[in-house]
C-alpha cells in the first residue's frame, strides 16, 4: 500500500517540563489524516490512578496503540505500586517482545511527579536531560523551546504553554489547542 493512497495519521505535539517539584505534561489536540485535519480537540494527556496514586501520560501515535499501552501500564502499576520507572521498564520490555505489541506505534510520556519518562516501542525508558522530554511530530520543536526557556524564572506550566506555542507557530500537525495536567513529586 502506497502512502498516497492511504496516508498516515498524523499529528500531536506533547511535552512534559519539571520544574519547582512539578511536572506539567501538555499535548496538542490536533489529529491529520495526510493533508487534512480530522480532529483539533482530541485529549491526548491522560490521569491514571492505578492503586491511588496518580500518574501523568501524554501519548503522540496511534491513539488505538496509545490507549492499549496505557492499559498496560495501569497493570503493570499496579503490580508495582509507586515503582514507576520499575512498570515503564516491565512495559516496554513487552511492547519490546511480544508479537503483538511491537505492532504498537505510538511513545509515551509519564510521570507521578518526581519522574519524568520517555517510553517507546524500542525498549526505551528514557528519563531526559534539563527537566525536559517532548514527542511528536513538534516534539523538536517544543523541546528546543522549552530548553531555551528553562533559562528563565517561568513556572513548568507557563515553560510548556510557550513551547506548545511555538511548537504550534512551526508545525503543521500540531495545533494550539491544549489539554495540560499538572502533578506534584
Amino acid at each position: 500500500m502506497s502512502e498516497d493512497r492511504f496516508p498516515g495519521w498524523h499529528g500531536t505535539t506533547i511535552i512534559g517540563v519539571r520544574r519547582g517539584g512539578e511536572v506539567v505534561v501538555a499535548g496538542d489536540g490536533q489529529v491529520s489524516l495526510g493533508q487534512t485535519v480530522i480532529k483539533g480537540t482530541a485529549r491526548k494527556v491522560r490521569r491514571l490512578s492505578p492503586g491511588g496514586r496518580d500518574v501523568v501520560v501524554g501519548f503522540a501515535g496511534s491513539t488505538a496503540d496509545a490507549f492499549t499501552l496505557l492499559e498496560r501500564l495501569e497493570k503493570k502499576l499496579d503490580a508495582a505500586p509507586g515503582q514507576l520507572t520499575r512498570a515503564c521498564v516491565e512495559l516496554a520490555k513487552d511492547w519490546r517482545t511480544d508479537k503483538y505489541l511491537q505492532k504498537l506505534e505510538a511513545m509515551l510520556i509519564v510521570t507521578d511527579g518526581k519522574t519524568l519518562l520517555v517510553v517507546t516501542g524500542a525498549g526505551d525508558v528514557l528519563e531526559p536531560e534539563h527537566d525536559v522530554a517532548a514527542i511528536g511530530s513538534g516534539g523538536n520543536f517544543a523541546l528546543a523551546a522549552a530548553r531555551g526557556l528553562m533559562e528563565t524564572d517561568l513556572p513548568a506550566e507557563d515553560i510548556a504553554r510557550k513551547a506548545m506555542a511555538i511548537a504550534a507557530d512551526i508545525c503543521v500537525y500540531t495545533n494550539g489547542n491544549l489539554t495540560v495536567e499538572s502533578i506534584r513529586g
